[in-house]
């Protein structure tokens, strides 16, 4: 029977296929601040503009292909069952054939109702719309979890972390809550494995591998590992 590894992505996984990441910028996306374009209230304030820059987000992520360390992933399943948990909104662990992928803070390629959460959709290109509405009438909005919303998934990732035999931390600052309280839910006397090129603030594991790498050259390291 395969071990169940579950992995948790950030943004330093997408970094090398030409993703900008909120942290490397500053503070700033694409000179916006967080308040400006991905909170709740910035929607109801200028939806035109968070709109805006949605879109050109979702266009940067069309016209990226997914890096090694995407498709090394996707190898651990010939291995592993591999569940990986991203808090990254692009659809690129898809793309490299990743089968079991659950993402935290949304998906930047669907759009969903202002007013029913349930109502979700997939969103044919890189444009939304003002005044594409959903199946109610509501305006839709990018399928993303803004900063001050609740994350729905997060019960469902606590479970899969819980139950899983082996851990891997990879492209992520652990500076994100919920997110970054995950790890607190994992075995410590299971395996547990980080990539990043920082040392992250984790507490202490018997069996702790550290690999001080972005996220490709970690992936091959990695793989040499197991």
């Amino acid at each position: 029977m395969m071990k169940k590894l579950v992995v948790l992505s950030g943004a330093g996984v997408s970094a090398e296929s030409g993703i900008k990441t909120f942290r490397d910028s500053g503070g700033l996306w694409e000179g916006y601040k967080i308040e400006e374009v991905a909170t709740y209230d910035a929607w109801v304030r200028n939806p035109d503009m968070v709109q805006d820059f949605y879109n050109m987000r979702r266009k940067n992520v069309l016209e990226v292909d997914p890096n090694e360390a995407h498709y090394l992933l996707k190898e651990l399943e010939n291995r592993y069952h591999v569940q990986i948990i991203t808090q990254n909104v692009d659809n690129l662990h898809e793309r490299a054939g990743s089968g079991n992928v659950l993402h935290l803070h949304g998906l930047i390629t669907q759009a969903k109702s202002t007013i029913n959460d349930s109502l979700i959709y997939d969103i044919d290109g890189w444009e939304l719309k003002m005044g594409e509405v959903c199946e109610l009438g509501s305006q839709l909005r990018p399928n993303i979890v803004w900063f001050g919303e609740s994350v729905p998934a997060i019960e469902q990732a606590v479970k899969l972390v819980q139950e899983a035999d082996m851990m891997l931390v990879i492209g992520t600052s652990l500076q994100v809550y919920p997110a970054a309280g995950l790890i607190d839910y994992f075995n410590p006397q299971n395996k547990l494995y980080v990539i990043d090129p920082n040392s992250l603030p984790i507490r202490n594991y018997n069996n702790l591998v550290s690999i001080q790498e972005v996220a490709s050259k970690g992936m091959q390291r990695l793989l040499e590992l197991i």
